[in-house]
């Protein structure tokens, strides 16, 4: 029998409470990475290209730890994995910092990336069992706090960084505090636990085919999201002519734009449902690119990135959610597509620097306007897992829900 079964209304509302608050403690430990990451390349000594290679060492670090959190959840339960696998994850915020040269700095990275994955993986999974049993969508909003989170986490390093504050000091306190925090809010999730008889997923395996297919949609929808954060001021510069300040304005306008679309998206998606929150979502990012690719000015460009945030900022929350409910193993499901949406996110930015090297930021842009079209084409893969929770009872599960991740 599951471990914790929840009937009351007021102990789900308090679980779905203590995830999303898990979900903004996930997003703080990235924000707070990647505002120091300056002080990181100095202190390592690294050059730009060096620095380059040492960030693809968390992606790389991720694909191969993210499978097995489902057999670790397996084995301790739902939540018992959530608060190691997120203790983990925010301790390892101090060792980027402490890399004394490009061979540590990788290994950190490495190491960082894996307990990012592991973390990320359960507590989507808890998400998903959360969502099961309110018996209404509450994915984008829990990866709306994640980006609210991450949105706090830079808020505190850039005022560490304008103090010129050290960073292994100021990670070290972060760590702690939300290591904290982390710990405290890990008290009120679920705790699911698989049956005596439930087979333990592989520890390694590759990704099953529905999560191959549903992930596709992810990898459109993140593709488009990190070709915008980390090239929309550069396009804004390079191609319109636009001020430092007002380039770094739109990166900062398109984060915002995801951040409040999530936190209210599942009131759309309980509305219209998934496939045609997707759909639309799709043919608004799609809007948005075509008003890139043909900017005159720099408002236009502007507004072309907001509607991409807004288009695909529900996207992956509905890809976990429609994994967890695909197959008979959602861990192991969820892991696949936040494998594809991790790959994805790491090869956006570098396929999107090499396209405007052969030709232009125009074309480079182009391309994220043909996939997130491929959301518009693509987003009926999410009906076929939408009607099977539209099946399931609201009662709660007594499959392990794996680790949970954002």
């Amino acid at each position: 029998m599951a471990a914790d079964t929840v009937t009351s209304t007021d102990r789900l509302r308090r679980a779905r409470f203590a995830v999303a608050a898990v979900f903004c403690v996930h997003g703080a430990v990235t924000g707070s990475f990647a505002t120091r990451i300056p002080w990181i390349q100095e202190h390592a000594d690294v050059s730009a290209g060096q620095l380059g290679l040492a960030l693809a060492f968390p992606a790389l670090g991720a694909s191969l730890a993210m499978p097995l959190a489902g057999a670790i959840g397996h084995r301790f339960g739902a939540r018992t994995a959530l608060r190691g696998l997120l203790v983990l994850w925010t301790l390892a915020l101090t060792l980027p910092s402490l890399a004394p040269n490009i061979w540590g700095l990788c290994g950190a990275l490495f190491v960082f990336g894996a307990t990012a994955g592991m973390s990320d993986v359960a507590m989507n999974a808890l998400g998903v069992e959360t969502e099961n049993r309110l018996g209404k969508s509450i994915m984008s909003s829990l990866h709306g706090m994640w980006s609210a989170g991450a949105l706090i986490g830079s808020a505190a390093g850039t005022v560490a960084a304008h103090l010129g504050a050290d960073a292994r000091i100021h990670h070290l306190i972060a760590a702690l505090v939300l290591t904290a925090l982390g710990l405290l809010f890990c008290q009120g999730v679920l705790d699911v636990h698989s049956t005596p008889d439930e087979e333990a997923p592989p520890r390694f395996s590759l990704p099953p085919k529905s999560a191959l297919v549903i992930g596709a949609i992810g990898f459109c929808a993140v593709f488009a999201e990190g070709a915008s954060l980390d090239w929309s001021a550069v396009y804004l510069r390079d191609e319109l002519g636009s001020s430092a300040g007002l380039a770094a304005a739109s990166t900062t306008a398109f984060a915002l734009t995801m951040t409040v679309a999530r936190l209210v998206g599942d009131r759309v998606v309980d509305r219209f449902g998934a496939v045609r929150t997707v759909r639309v979502g799709g043919a608004v990012a799609t809007l948005g690119g075509v008003m890139v690719v043909l900017a005159p000015h720099a408002a236009v460009a502007m507004a072309g990135f907001g509607l991409i945030g807004l288009g695909v900022a529900v996207v992956v929350p509905l890809a976990f959610a429609a994994a967890g409910r695909s197959g008979p193993n959602p861990s192991q499901a969820i892991a696949g597509v936040a494998t594809i949406t991790y790959t994805s996110g790491l090869i956006a930015p570098s396929a999107i620097g090499g396209i405007a090297d052969a030709t232009s930021l125009v074309v480079s842009f182009g391309l994220v306007t043909l996939l997130t079209l491929g959301l518009v084409v693509g987003a009926g893969v999410l009906r076929s897992a939408g009607r099977k929770a539209a099946a399931a009872p609201a009662a709660p599960s007594t499959k392990t829900s794996g680790p949970v991740g954002g």
